[in-house]
């Protein structure tokens, strides 16, 4: 029974450190450039490293709702073990290679595995924690990812000091030695559905996508978890830039002081946002969906913030405020998606919304690039805050959960 009351944050720490692992291997690329086209004429272009960078996207976008269906159906234990070992090794590997060739079919391989894990390990942690405890979980697990992609971008830096080559291959071995320790201590839930399946599931694996798509709460999650992505994805993408601009210092500074600056206000935002969460769903039942609200709408004076701000300290505030708020947002996706679908299909859902969040990355990505070649980068911030605004009217209007934790198998 002690271990039974423990066990599930266990769950929690040891998937932490795989997302950090996650976010890591795939973020450090995009430092290492400088030092990669030394030794690889093909990576001098722009454009061939934006290949590069966008293969894992695409690939990664397309194999998330497979991911999820393949997640619902087996062992999550070895789902994450294996998808570990092989992202793992990629990394590896891509210490070894010499040519674009090499690196862009290992880095779509790389795109496949990681897919294969964020659905499988939070559809876990789901399962391990009840609904007093499931969004703190969630977020303390999203800071894992949020480590990853911040120690990400001191990659050029080691390469610099090292190689670019060492550096691949520690943090493959690293990965790879883990996955050993994951295969020691990490556990599927008990209660597991998969042996559980109707007959008619057993023989069609997309029968659960079309369950998913019959639900129209999870249309209106599709898009409330798609939207914000929006935003997300270019702070992330253009907040470094902003930073070396309004604080006249070179990107070198302005990349790690921005990425730091999110990393801390989503720290305290998931850890907040989960804790406020679990408690408020005990009294109410939309306690999570008002949370989630709560975040996202801290991202919309963030937004104006970095589109007619005039000072270093609007910059400072809006990233403050925006990294907090998606970080209350990012500890509910998946509590919010239990109380609209049964356990089984939860790997499948998330799945599905992981595509729809990096898809909308991707688009938002080349929209962004165009307009800061015309100067528009700040207006279109500006246009980001009304489009999540009017989803989040939708997200409060429409999502009105029944129960805590949605069982219903049918």
């Amino acid at each position: 029974m002690k271990e039974r009351k423990y066990y599930k944050w266990v769950v929690v720490a040891l998937l932490s450190v795989v997302a950090l692992l996650n976010y890591l291997d795939r973020q450090m690329l995009s430092t290492m450039q400088p030092a990669m086209k030394l030794d690889i004429e093909a990576l001098k272009t722009a454009t061939n490293f934006g290949r590069l960078m966008a293969i894992f996207l695409w690939v990664y976008g397309l194999m998330s709702p497979f991911s999820g269906i393949i997640a619902d159906r087996l062992n999550r234990k070895w789902l994450i073990t294996g998808s570990l070992f092989i992202w793992s090794l990629v990394t590896l590997l891509m210490g070894l290679a010499t040519g674009f060739t090499e690196l862009y079919i290992l880095r779509a391989i790389m795109g496949i595995s990681e897919a294969l894990y964020i659905p499988a390990a939070l559809s876990l942690i789901a399962d391990y924690h009840s609904s007093k405890t499931r969004s703190l979980a969630v977020g303390i697990h999203m800071i894992g990812l949020y480590a990853g992609q911040f120690f990400g971008g001191f990659g050029g830096t080691v390469a610099a000091r090292f190689s670019w080559q060492a550096t691949f291959h520690w943090f493959g071995v690293a990965g790879m030695g883990y996955a050993m320790i994951l295969i020691l201590f990490l556990r599927e839930h008990r209660a597991k559905q998969t042996n559980n399946e109707p007959a008619g599931e057993k023989k069609n694996p997309f029968s659960g996508l079309r369950v998913l798509l019959k639900n129209p709460a999870f249309w209106v999650l599709l898009f409330y978890f798609a939207v914000p992505s929006l935003p997300g994805w270019a702070i992330k993408n253009w907040l470094p830039t902003l930073f070396s601009n309004y604080l006249k210092i070179d990107m070198s500074i302005a990349g790690p002081k921005a990425i730091a600056t999110l990393a801390v206000s989503s720290f305290l935002g998931v850890i907040i946002g989960g804790m406020l969460s679990d408690k408020w769903v005990q009294h109410n039942l939309k306690g999570r969906v008002y949370t989630s609200a709560m975040g996202i709408f801290l991202t919309i004076p963030a937004l104006f913030l970095l589109a007619y701000g005039t000072s270093a300290y609007y910059l400072m505030a809006a990233a403050f405020c925006f990294g907090f708020g998606f970080g209350m947002f990012d500890a509910n996706n998946m509590p919010i998606l239990c109380q609209f679908v049964a356990p089984r299909y939860r790997a499948t859902g998330y799945g599905v919304m992981n595509m729809m969040g990096v898809f909308s990355g991707a688009i938002i990505t080349d929209i962004l690039g165009k307009s800061a070649d015309a100067g528009n980068l700040k207006g279109d911030f500006a246009v980001l805050a009304v489009i999540v605004l009017a989803i989040l009217i939708l997200q409060l209007a429409v999502l009105n959960p029944k129960t805590a934790d949605y069982k219903n198998e049918g």
